[in-house]
């Protein structure tokens, strides 16, 4: 599995954070892990195949390091973006700044530009008209 689909099931996975409360996730995490397909069919709506068990696993796991950081990672994004706290962020974008900062300030195997460019896409496909700018710009104060 390519690293921008990785990404783009960790972002979905993450985005239910904000519909569901915390104790309810661990539910979210198996239900969402029924639903993932395989690799090759990641992008089609036709009868998808199951994820590779280590695929899945590297998903939940990278999904569970960021929601344990949720909280630290909120209050960065906070500090770099006077007038837009998370409270008032559209919750795609907010969840793609998130996955994002995440990437920057603590995954080490991932690039600074590599991350903004990976959300700023994330953004074209998810968010509204804005949102690519919008990510682009918050994630600049990281860079």
């Amino acid at each position: 599995m390519k690293r921008s689909e990785e990404r783009e099931q960790v972002f979905k996975l993450l985005f239910r954070v904000e519909f569901n409360p915390i104790e309810e996730m661990a539910e979210q995490e198996q239900l969402f892990s029924e639903d993932l397909p395989e690799s090759e069919d990641l992008f089609m709506n036709s009868d998808a195949k199951r994820l590779s068990e280590k695929d899945a696993d590297k998903i939940r796991d990278k999904y569970e390091k960021i929601a344990a950081k949720l909280p630290q990672i909120d209050e960065m994004i906070n500090e770099k973006t006077l007038g837009w706290d998370t409270e008032r962020m559209a919750k795609v974008d907010l969840t793609i700044i998130r996955l994002a900062v995440y990437e920057i300030k603590f995954d080490e195997d991932i690039p600074t530009g590599v991350a903004i460019n990976e959300a700023v896409e994330l953004a074209k496909k998810f968010g509204q008209d804005g949102s690519a700018s919008f990510v682009n710009g918050v994630l600049a104060k990281f860079a």
